[in-house]
C-alpha cells in the first residue's frame, strides 16, 4: 500500500522508494511547473520543504527559463526561506534578468541588502543585466559604479546596456576603461563594441577593433565576423565589408543577409540582388533580413517591379509574413517612383494596424513630389496616432510654404507651439584622428570656431564660382531677407562637418560624415561639387542612405 501512494504522489514511473530517495533526483526529468509542484508535494512528504538545498533547486529550476509564472513562483519559494543566502538571491537575479520583470532583480537587491547579506562576483551581471534590459542605465551605472572590482561580465552588462540603448560614446568609454585595467574583451564585449562604432560611423576605431579580432582568434566566431560587416557597411566602407564577407570560411544566413543589406544601403541594387541569387545556388535559405535587405536595394533603385515581386515571394514562396519593416520598404518603393495614390491604397489596406512610420514615409514622399492636398490627408492619419513627432509638422510647413501656403503654414507653426512640439536639429558628425566630432544645424558664429567660420564663407563663394546656387526655398519663412536664407543654410550641419574634415585631414583622404536626418537638397547638391573641386570623396550617411559623393557626382544618381 505504501509503494501505491509513492506512486501516485511521484510524477513519475518506477519511483524510489519515499525514505531513501531525495526528490531532486527527479528534478532532472522536470518539464512544467505542474511537475515542480508534484515534486514539491513529495518534499513536503519526506519532510524537506524546508531544506534550503532544495528549495535552492528547485528556485533554480524555476529560474533557467523563466517565465512570468515560473519567477513567481520561484518568489513564493524564495520567501518561504527565514534566511536566504547569496547563492539563492543570484539565482533569483538571474531568472529576473532574463524575464519580462527585469527591474524586480533590483527591488529584491534591496531587501536582501537591508537584511544584511554581502554581495559576491556573481551578483551585479545580473543587476546589470537586469537593468539594460529594462533600459534603466542611470540605475544600472549606479550599481556597476558600485563594484570595486568589476570582472568582464559586469563591463558586458553595462556595455551592452549602452550600445542596445543608442549610447554608443558611453560603451566605447568603458571598453577603453576595461583595456586600461587589463581585462581580456570576450567575444559579447566585441559584439558591442562594433555595434557602438556603427552607430556613430568611426570607422577607424572600428579597423582598429577588427585587428583586434583577428590577433585574438575572435574571427572564428561568425557572428562577430556578421557584426564587422554590419560596422563597415554603415561606416561607409563597403570595400572592407566585402573583405570580412569573401574571407568568412563559414556563412549563416545572417552573414549574407548582412551582406545584401550593406550592398543595399550603399544603392547597389544589382549587387544584393545578384548575392541573393548566389545565396540560394548554396541553398542558404533567406530570413526576414534577407528580404528587408531586397526590398531596400529595389527602393533605393527605383525597381518597383522587382520589389513587389521579392515581397510577394516572402509569404508565397518562403513563408515568411511580412512584418511592419518589409511594409515600410513597400510604401516606400512606390512612394519614391511617384506612385503616392498607389502607396496610401497599400497602407489603407494592411492586414495590420499602420504605424505613424508607414504614414510618415508617405509624408515624405509627398513633399520630394509636392503633393500638397495629400500630404494634408496623411497627416491626419498620423496625428491619429501621434502628433508629438516635430518632424511631421516641418515637412508639410515646409511643403505648404513652397507651394505658397501661408495660411497653412501659420497654422501649423501656432499648432507646434501649443502643443509643445519642438523641432530635432540636425546634426552631423565626422571622424578625424579616431575623434568623432559632433554639428549641429543653425551653428553659426557664436559656436563655430573662427578658423571653421572663415573656411565655410570661403567655401561658399568658391562652389558659387563653379555654378552653386543656394536653394533658399528650403528655407521657409516669408519674413526672412535672401541673404539671411543664404546663411541658414550655409550653416547645416553637413556642411559644417564636411568643411572640418576637409581642415583636418590630409589630401585625398575621404571624408566620412553621418547624419540623424535625411541630407537637405542643398547640402547634396553643394557636396557634389566639393567633391569635385577638393578632389575628395565624401561618404555621407543620412537616415535613410548613403551617399558617396566623388567627381560632381552621387551615387544615388540624385534618387533619394
Amino acid at each position: 500500500m505504501a509503494a501505491a501512494n509513492a506512486l501516485q504522489i511521484s510524477p513519475f514511473s518506477s519511483p524510489p522508494k519515499p525514505n531513501t530517495t531525495s526528490p531532486l533526483s527527479l528534478l532532472p526529468h522536470c518539464t512544467s511547473l505542474r511537475e515542480l509542484k508534484q515534486i514539491q508535494a513529495f518534499t513536503i512528504k519526506t519532510h524537506l520543504q524546508n531544506d534550503i538545498n532544495v528549495l535552492t533547486k528547485l528556485i533554480s529550476f524555476c529560474t533557467l527559463n523563466p517565465s512570468a509564472t515560473l519567477m513567481d513562483h520561484a518568489h513564493q519559494l524564495f520567501d518561504q526561506i527565514p534566511q536566504p543566502d547569496i547563492v539563492v538571491f543570484n539565482n533569483m537575479a538571474r531568472g529576473y534578468s532574463r524575464s519580462n520583470a527585469p527591474l524586480r532583480a533590483i527591488v529584491l537587491f534591496s531587501d536582501i541588502l537591508c537584511s544584511g547579506i554581502i554581495p559576491d562576483d556573481y551578483t551585479f551581471p545580473s543587476l546589470l543585466k537586469a537593468c539594460a534590459s529594462s533600459k534603466a542605465l542611470q540605475e544600472a551605472r549606479r550599481v556597476f559604479d558600485k563594484i570595486v572590482e568589476p570582472c568582464v561580465v559586469c563591463y558586458n552588462a553595462i556595455i551592452t546596456g549602452y550600445a542596445r540603448s543608442s549610447r554608443p560614446n558611453e560603451a566605447l568609454s568603458l571598453f577603453r576603461e576595461l583595456q586600461a585595467i587589463n581585462l581580456m574583451p570576450t567575444d559579447v564585449t566585441l559584439l558591442s563594441v562594433l555595434s557602438s562604432c556603427a552607430l556613430l560611423g568611426a570607422l577607424d576605431l572600428g579597423r582598429w577593433i577588427h585587428e583586434y579580432v583577428k590577433i585574438h582568434g575572435f574571427d572564428k566566431y561568425v557572428k562577430v565576423n556578421t557584426t564587422l560587416i554590419d560596422m563597415y557597411a554603415k561606416c561607409g566602407s563597403l570595400d572592407d565589408a566585402v573583405s570580412v564577407f569573401e574571407n568568412m570560411s563559414v556563412r549563416d544566413t545572417q552573414a549574407w543577409s548582412a551582406m545584401v543589406m550593406a550592398y543595399a544601403t550603399h544603392g547597389h541594387g544589382s549587387k544584393a540582388i545578384s548575392l541573393f541569387e548566389e545565396m540560394k545556388r548554396v541553398r542558404v535559405r533567406p530570413d526576414e533580413i534577407t528580404f528587408l535587405g531586397l526590398l531596400y536595394a529595389c527602393s533605393h533603385t527605383g525597381l518597383v517591379r522587382e520589389g513587389c515581386e521579392y515581397f510577394y515571394s516572402m509569404s508565397d514562396k518562403y513563408g515568411i509574413i511580412p512584418g511592419i519593416k518589409h511594409y515600410g520598404c513597400m510604401v516606400d518603393l512606390l512612394s519614391r517612383a511617384g506612385r503616392l495614390d498607389e502607396a496610401y491604397k497599400f497602407i489603407d489596406a494592411l492586414p495590420i494596424k499602420p504605424t505613424p512610420i508607414l504614414w510618415r514615409t508617405l509624408l515624405s514622399a509627398c513633399s520630394s513630389h509636392g503633393n500638397v492636398e495629400l500630404a494634408k490627408r496623411v497627416i491626419g492619419q498620423i496625428f491619429e496616432l501621434d502628433d508629438s513627432h516635430g518632424g511631421d509638422y516641418v515637412i508639410l510647413s515646409n511643403l505648404c510654404a513652397r507651394a505658397g501656403r501661408w495660411e497653412d503654414v501659420n497654422y501649423l507653426r501656432k499648432l507646434m507651439k501649443d502643443k509643445g512640439v519642438v523641432k530635432v536639429p540636425g546634426c552631423s558628425s565626422v571622424e578625424v584622428n579616431n575623434v568623432v566630432h559632433e554639428f549641429f544645424s543653425g551653428e553659426g558664429v557664436q559656436s563655430v570656431s573662427a578658423d571653421l567660420h572663415r573656411a565655410l564663407d570661403k567655401l561658399v563663394k568658391e562652389l558659387k564660382l563653379v555654378g552653386y546656387v543656394p536653394d533658399i526655398s528650403l528655407v521657409c519663412h516669408a519674413d526672412m531677407e535672401v541673404e539671411d536664407k543664404e546663411i541658414a543654410l550655409r550653416y547645416h550641419s553637413e556642411k559644417l562637418a564636411i568643411v572640418f574634415g576637409l581642415l583636418n585631414s590630409p589630401p585625398g583622404t575621404k571624408i566620412r560624415v553621418v547624419k540623424n536626418l535625411r541630407v537637405c537638397g542643398d547640402c547634396h547638391s553643394a557636396a557634389k561639387l566639393i567633391s569635385m573641386i577638393f578632389d575628395r570623396e565624401i561618404i555621407l550617411r543620412d537616415v535613410q542612405r548613403f551617399h558617396h559623393f566623388k567627381d560632381g557626382k552621387c551615387s544615388c544618381g540624385d534618387y533619394w
